[in-house]
């Protein structure tokens, strides 16, 4: 969470930060950050299993080749940070010109690792 000292106004907010170190100083390499999703409760709460399954649907969307049905899969304001551009996507068109492009590789994805966190009308993995 944020707090603007000009204002009082306080902003929440989640982070990524990955650090590589330079000459034995370890320095920010790459930095995320997204304001959270508005806290809207929703009937019954997604399970983890449920969160691991949303990745399927993303892959399962790669697999079509179809570039309109992934970035269908993205929210009215989703930021993509892509893994083979260095352009943040910040809108549907933005996200499906990416995908144009990606999906001409044939990528099929995999999570070796999992970290899921479930919040209200929220979730991430």
């Amino acid at each position: 969470e944020f707090t603007m000292g000009a204002t009082g106004d306080k902003v929440k907010a989640r982070y990524s930060f990955n650090y590589v170190q330079e000459n034995g100083i370890w320095k920010i390499q790459h930095h995320h950050s997204s304001v959270m999703p508005e806290e809207i409760a929703m009937g019954k709460p997604i399970t983890e299993d449920e969160v691991r399954g949303l990745f399927s649907l993303w892959n399962n969307a790669l697999a079509t080749l179809d570039p309109k049905k992934v970035a269908d899969r993205y929210s009215k304001t989703g930021v993509l940070l892509p893994t083979v551009s260095d352009t943040p996507r910040t809108d549907y068109a933005s996200i499906e010109d990416y995908f144009t492009n990606f999906l001409k590789h044939k990528p099929s994805g995999e999570i070796l690792e999992s970290h899921v966190t479930i919040g209200e009308n929220w979730c991430e993995d």
